[in-house]
């Protein structure tokens, strides 16, 4: 894979590749985390389809972008207002390329602009390693929404809602 990578906007019209990019990374990238268990599987691919991926993207309150090398695209992430990031996969073959390091800054920057002071994932446990090179804490096991054990990850953002008031979704302090 070319090492030059482009970070665009997501766009509705990009739903079908990002569906598959998603279901490719799950089905192969993650085997280590769903060990072939069907049900699992299944409950995570679940709502991978075109028209949900198409309406993620079209959300007006959500970030979602993706990464492309030589017209292809190899990565997505979406983050959501309430700071979540809840969709970051890069293809298996693009691994290793610089593709997850360049999804996660332009959206750390876009938390920053949005005065998001915290970010949160849930990751699978064969990316837990990746996030903490890049600042996430691990602050222990969740069974996600389908059912897979993750490690829940948070980062504090450095400069993020200095000099302005910060939106806030409940009165509770940091």
């Amino acid at each position: 894979m070319s090492t030059r990578i482009e970070i665009r906007k997501a766009v509705p019209a990009d739903a079908a590749p990002a569906c598959n990019l998603l279901r490719r990374s799950i089905e192969e990238g993650c085997r280590a985390d769903h060990h072939g268990q069907p049900a699992l599987l299944d409950a995570w691919l679940g709502n991978k389809t075109p028209a949900t991926v198409a309406a993620w993207f079209a959300a007006p309150a959500n970030f979602a972008i993706v990464a492309e090398s030589e017209g292809r695209m190899v990565g997505l992430t979406l983050l959501t207002p309430a700071g979540k990031v809840a969709l970051c996969y890069v293809l298996p073959d693009a691994l290793r390329c610089g593709v997850g390091r360049a999804l996660l800054a332009a959206v750390e920057e876009q938390a920053r602009a949005w005065n998001i002071s915290k970010l949160h994932l849930h990751s699978p446990a064969g990316a837990s390693a990746f996030f903490e090179r890049h600042g996430y804490s691990n602050a222990g096991k969740e069974k996600s929404c389908f059912g897979l054990d993750s490690d829940l990850m948070w980062k504090r953002l450095d400069g993020a809602g200095e000099g302005s008031a910060r939106k806030r979704f409940c009165n509770c302090s940091d």
